[in-house]
């Protein structure tokens, strides 16, 4: 099957036309006497309506009961260099901040505008970003994402045959990952360079860790092949994008392909237990 693309700022892979044309009225292009593309600060009208566009896209996301409670944490890139990104501020409900309330964080994940606190998570959004050149990073908390995070960790993690039960992974074990798998499923090209439902998905899986400087070295190596999002087990998904509008769309295609995925799971098992039957060319295996 075709493989999945490398969302990377370094290939054209990711951006539509559409795309680049935001980002080029997001971010003019300046002189370049060293050669190197500049990306200057967002003007303060800019700034602002990225602000609106993020509140919106939270509010949207929270509705669909994604980030309940306080969880989530949501991030668009401000400006590259030095590195600065637009988030909500810790501990806070994702759907009712104000655009005013959304706060700036510096690439060493320090406030540098802004009232509240920074979330720990932020420095796997910095991590996110500066691997793949992702304008967005999105993180929910959704029901099928902590539970197929956790479902595929504990049937493929390097702990599995090793440890009876859910657990995590455990010191020993360093760099491990799981994948979740999803193939044949028209909706896989909503992802940035899929062109054909012929295709498979695998979502890196890595164990949950508080310790947040170490969780993302850990995510590191694995966001090259990863399509456009990742999962920590028993906890959910990040999904990001070239642009919050690219982000959102990979968010909500990689939503409906973990929903399709442990819906799918559920029929199996029934249809294991003989409580029905399967069609003769149905195929995704588990």
């Amino acid at each position: 099957m075709p493989a999945v693309p490398h969302l990377n700022s370094n290939t054209a892979t990711g951006l539509s036309r559409e795309g680049e044309e935001q980002r080029a009225r997001i971010a003019p292009r300046g002189p370049e006497p060293s050669g190197e593309t500049l990306e200057p600060a967002l003007m303060e009208g800019e700034e602002a309506k990225l602000r609106k566009e993020l509140c919106e896209a939270m509010a949207a996301i929270h509705q669909r009961g994604w980030c309940d409670g306080t969880g989530g944490n949501f991030s668009c890139v401000l400006e590259r260099d030095p590195l600065l990104v637009l988030m909500a501020p810790s501990g806070v409900d994702k759907g009712r901040v104000r655009p005013q309330e959304l706060i700036v964080v510096d690439g060493d994940g320090r406030l540098s505008r802004g009232n509240g606190r920074v979330s720990a998570e932020t420095l796997l959004h910095l991590a996110i970003v500066r691997k793949t050149g992702a304008g967005a990073v999105l993180h929910t908390h959704s029901q099928a994402g902590t539970l197929l995070s956790q479902w595929s960790w504990k049937l493929g993690g390097p702990q599995a045959s090793q440890i009876d039960g859910p657990g995590l992974l455990e010191d020993h074990v360093e760099d491990g990952v799981a994948y979740l798998e999803v193939r044949n499923l028209e909706m896989l090209k909503g992802i940035a360079g899929i062109t054909t439902h012929q295709s498979e998905v695998r979502i890196p899986v890595l164990a949950n860790d508080q310790d947040l400087g170490r969780l993302s070295r850990r995510a590191v190596p694995h966001l090259d092949r990863a399509p456009a999002g990742l999962l920590i087990a028993g906890h959910g998904l990040y999904a990001w994008g070239q642009d919050l509008t690219e982000a959102r769309r990979h968010l909500e295609i990689l939503e409906f392909l973990m929903e399709q995925r442990w819906r799918q799971l559920l029929l199996e098992s029934l249809m294991q237990r003989g409580l029905g039957s399967a069609p003769a060319n149905v195929e995704q295996g588990s």
